[in-house]
């Protein structure tokens, strides 16, 4: 097997069981091997050693789905926050990219807040969140796969908040070949583990919490008892949701306008030679 020696078999990053040999892929120009979890489902590469490599650009240039991806997730965040019954609360976008879901969200009126240690915050800028600030709601999209050590990651973002929605593809059962699903994402290596239910099952016992799960991309992590019908009704309301938000929220557009100026201005100031007029 590429890359893994027979006396180095890894373990499941998820429930440190010892997982089985799946097969091997294209990754970056190499074979990697694939390994699948008996015990929780999680299907993982060999110890990911090429992500200095993989990670050039934050964000890769395959991802021709980015923006219709973070509209998407705008209106998906406002629908677990009525759930939560926090429309006017906090939330938390981490990982969050160029900031486009976080400027989406205060457009539209909820006060959400830039993270990510990885990626330069283009559209968000002024709207940070502090390390360790606590939210009513942390978002973490597209970044489970990216997980080399997913319990701990979680971990560290329930920290923040009693509720983490994040968005993955499961992988189906059997998992499929390395051609024929695109989102092993061998062309640029990011992508090294893939859940499917149980593994989100096995991730929540051990956090000693809930999950909620569409049964496709989106899965609520949460602290509080949510009553499955609740989750459902919540997953039914794609159009009713943006309505609701418009007539409870404000659109923060010119209000972040007033803020962006400002440190535009004050910006200014600090350039501007002693000796100016």
């Amino acid at each position: 097997m590429s890359g893994t020696a027979p006396d180095a078999m890894p373990r499941c990053r998820v429930c440190d069981h010892a997982p089985r040999h799946l097969f091997e892929g294209p990754l970056l120009g190499r074979r990697v091997a694939y390994f699948e979890c008996d015990h929780c489902g999680y299907v993982q590469t060999e110890t990911p050693y090429w992500l200095e490599q993989a990670y050039t650009q934050a964000i890769n240039g395959t991802d021709t789905g980015l923006m219709r991806r973070n509209a998407r997730n705008a209106t998906m965040v406002i629908r677990v926050l009525m759930l939560l019954d926090h429309l006017r609360g906090r939330v938390i976008d981490c990982a969050g990219g160029y900031g486009i879901l976080v400027r989406l969200l205060r457009d539209r009126g909820v006060d959400a807040l830039w993270h990510d240690p990885y990626c330069q915050n283009l559209l968000a800028r002024g709207f940070e969140a502090g390390d360790g600030e606590h939210a009513d709601l942390i978002t973490a999209f597209e970044a489970m796969e990216h997980f080399v050590d997913p319990l701990a990651e979680l971990s560290r973002l329930l920290q923040r908040a009693d509720s983490v929605l994040v968005s993955t593809d499961l992988i189906a059962t059997p998992a499929p070949a390395p051609e024929a699903w695109w989102y092993y994402g061998g062309e640029h290596g990011q992508h090294i583990g893939f859940f499917r239910r149980r593994t989100l099952d096995a991730l929540a016992g051990q956090l000693g919490c809930h999950v909620h799960s569409d049964g496709r991309a989106f899965h609520l992590f949460t602290r509080r008892s949510i009553a499955p019908w609740r989750w459902q009704l919540a997953r039914q309301t794609r159009k009713i949701a943006p309505l609701v938000a418009r007539l409870r929220l404000k659109s923060k557009v010119w209000s972040d306008h007033a803020v962006a100026r400002q440190l535009a201005l004050e910006q200014a100031r600090a350039f501007r030679p002693k000796d100016a007029p």
